[in-house]
């Protein structure tokens, strides 16, 4: 593995339906993403930055394709640098999860195979670098309540996201 000073992450700002939305992506894939502002998420990574649209054009058309409603399986490579251990585990778990549909805390923890608890598996949804393309907004409560969810506006995003996704039914506020 190349030192992380010689590797080059590029970013791209994206407007969606639930606030701008931003990706990063290292040679490997995407590094990281979420919302608020390029520099809030240089400033996790310890990576040169590079401007190289070409890098970021797969993974811009597939979160805008997800946004339309055409694409449920999203394609492009992850870079699962910033996980290790029970967390990585835990995520990759959950980047399987299908489009559609949602786990508990619990069946996620069972699904990774790791002895993580429910409550712990919350905190690794908190600290997920990847949400949308790795969709910690479809790990909802025991007895379906929605749980918590720091990405967006919080909740209502992950009920936007939810809904979106046909898991939720809309309310009168999305007709």
């Amino acid at each position: 593995m190349m030192p992380a000073q010689e590797e080059r992450v590029t970013f791209a700002e994206v407007p969606t339906p639930v606030g701008t939305f931003v990706l990063a992506l290292s040679e490997t894939g995407l590094v990281a993403s979420g919302w608020g502002t390029r520099a809030e998420l240089a400033g996790r990574l310890d990576l040169a930055e590079v401007h190289d649209a070409d890098r970021t054009a797969f993974a811009v058309a597939e979160l805008n394709a997800y946004f339309r409603g055409e694409l449920k399986t999203f394609e492009t490579p992850i870079d699962w640098r910033l996980m290790a251990g029970s967390r990585l585990r835990v995520l990759r778990a959950l980047h399987r999860v299908p489009y559609g549909t949602a786990v508990t805390y619990g069946e996620l923890a069972t699904l990774s195979g790791s002895s993580v608890p429910a409550r712990g598996i919350g905190s690794i949804m908190g600290s997920n670098p990847i949400p949308i393309f790795v969709p910690c907004h479809r790990v909802i409560a025991a007895g379906k309540g929605l749980g918590g969810f720091s990405g967006g506006e919080g909740v209502e995003t992950k009920r936007w996201l939810l809904t979106h996704e046909g898991y939720l039914p809309p309310t009168l506020l999305d007709l």
